[in-house]
């Protein structure tokens, strides 16, 4: 686990540290998932609801993304552009 519910993300996380993707699970998948969309929102930033990450087509058999694994799925662009 990269960081628990209400803590700062560590800065090796963001884009001022090596913007590391950080380790998500996830469990209890409804039946007849065939694939998933991960999106991590920030609704308190100044300009509004901001996009920090985007990952889609993510295969039904996956319950977790770790740091080491690399990301399965594709990446989509979040609001700065990447």
């Amino acid at each position: 686990q990269s960081f628990r519910d209400g803590e700062r993300i560590p800065q090796q996380h963001t884009a001022y540290g090596s913007d590391a993707s950080v380790e998500l699970a996830w469990s209890d998948v409804p039946a007849g998932t065939r694939s998933f969309v991960l999106t991590v929102e920030d609704p308190d930033a100044p300009e509004g609801t901001f996009v920090h990450y985007l990952r889609y087509d993510v295969p039904a058999g996956v319950h977790a993304l770790r740091t080491v694994d690399g990301a399965p799925g594709r990446a989509g662009i979040n609001d700065f552009g990447t």
